[in-house]
């Protein structure tokens, strides 16, 4: 338990974020517009391909039955991936994931990423940056949020918040020339400049949506391309993701795929790679060779950081069945009005069981318990049907319970929010 100065602190900095967010009108439009264009696409894709609804009730069933097997899941998919000659590490701690990744690369190596909430418990970036690396964003948000030196305002649209304007501003200043704020020319200028970097890049750092245990293949869904060059041109292939992405078998991670394709507003993805191995050739008499035209080395990384500790619970352990679609931000009382300021680094009313397990504690938890309103609204369009207002509730109790959540800031959480706490 940190002191009570350090509590009022963390407080006070979370509400100066909020009322900062809530003052921007500019932000407040931008999500209007985003809120409006996803619930129609997601509304389209779903009336398209309806059997998608059940499906997803069917990968409820899957997302249980793994985390209650996660240790059996866990030895298989290690078994897999050691035999397909890639490389296997289950780490406890984020230190523990740090220190393996400390290991593979060096000083001076160019490092390209896709986008990785998972890195984020790691804060990989500064940590890699320290050690000498230089690290590229490659997905589009990604990058613009690490020029801006900001954080992600939403899971799957990291810069829903900037406008074409900011865009410009800071795609120019990265490109060393000046730019209109011409969307498609802004977009091309990016390509130019990562595309080098994906052929100079050592490392390609990825997570994963989904990983099937019997074959230890990961699945990784995409719009821009860029997860591919990412995971298929540098010599060196580092996956880091929950243990919570694990099902049993490749049938169920289609159904994961699928699933979460949909209710990420999507018809169809541009992009699904299935990534087992390193590359690898038996053209020349039979004989498989590693290191054909994609990695040399392949590397899981499988993080615990208090996951096993949910799965423990029956009420924290449906956090863990997220499929980081987005959609409970886009149908929030509370996201629309504040971005990703609800929140640390995993945000909205799904964000706080996160926090309180696998970040910032209960310090960190109770101020975004307390902004949720728990209208229910992220349940019924959840595809996996998280009872996010139940988790809040035991969150909001625990922090009653541990006298961390004091009342002059509930009350300044409630003038914020609109809603009396």
């Amino acid at each position: 338990m940190v002191e009570k100065s350090e509590m009022e602190k963390i407080y006070m900095d979370y509400l100066r974020q909020l009322s900062k967010a809530s003052a921007d009108r500019f932000l407040r439009l931008a999500l209007s517009r985003a809120v409006e264009s996803y619930r129609r696409n997601t509304e389209t894709a779903l009336r398209l391909f309806p059997y998608t609804v059940e499906l997803a009730e069917k990968l409820r069933e899957i997302k249980e039955y793994s985390l209650l097997h996660v240790d059996e899941l866990i030895s298989q998919a290690r078994d897999m991936i050691e035999d397909l000659k890639g490389h296997f590490y289950l780490a406890k701690t984020p230190d523990d994931a740090m220190d393996y990744i400390g290991d593979l690369v060096k000083p001076g190596d160019i490092v390209v990423k896709s986008k990785s909430l998972t890195s984020e418990e790691l804060h990989m970036n500064p940590r890699l940056e320290e050690m000498g690396c230089e690290v590229y964003e490659t997905d589009l948000g990604e990058f613009l949020i690490q020029q801006l030196k900001s954080k992600p305002m939403h899971i799957l649209s990291p810069a829903i918040h900037v406008p074409r304007e900011k865009a410009a501003e800071v795609i120019s200043k990265a490109v060393g020339k000046e730019l209109p704020p011409d969307i498609p020319l802004l977009v091309g200028e990016v390509r130019k400049l990562l595309r080098g970097k994906f052929f100079e890049a050592k490392v390609g750092i990825s997570g994963a949506n989904v990983i099937a245990a019997e074959t230890g293949s990961v699945f990784i869904i995409e719009n821009e391309g860029n997860a591919r060059l990412v995971t298929g041109l540098p010599e060196k292939h580092i996956v880091i993701a929950g243990i919570e992405k694990l099902v049993p078998s490749l049938l169920d991670a289609m159904i994961a795929v699928e699933v979460t394709s949909r209710y990420a507003n999507y018809k169809a993805p541009a992009y699904v790679s299935m990534i087992s191995c390193p590359s690898k050739t038996g053209d020349i008499e039979k004989q498989t060779t590693y290191g054909a035209h994609g990695p040399k080395e392949y590397h899981v990384i499988l993080l615990d950081n208090g996951r096993k500790e949910m799965i423990k619970d029956p009420i924290y352990r449906q956090a863990l069945y997220c499929l980081r679609c987005g959609g409970c931000m886009y149908n929030c009382t509370i996201y629309p009005l504040v971005a990703g300021n609800f929140g640390y680094i995993y945000m909205g009313g799904i964000g706080v069981p996160l926090t309180r397990f696998l970040l910032g504690g209960l310090e960190r938890a109770a101020p975004i318990a307390y902004t949720c309103t728990m209208c229910g609204r992220c349940v019924e369009h959840c595809p996996m049907k998280i009872d996010v207002p139940k988790i809040v509730q035991k969150i909001r109790e625990e922090a009653a319970k541990a006298g961390i959540m004091p009342e002059r800031l509930r009350e300044n959480l409630g003038e914020i929010t609109g809603v009396k706490i």
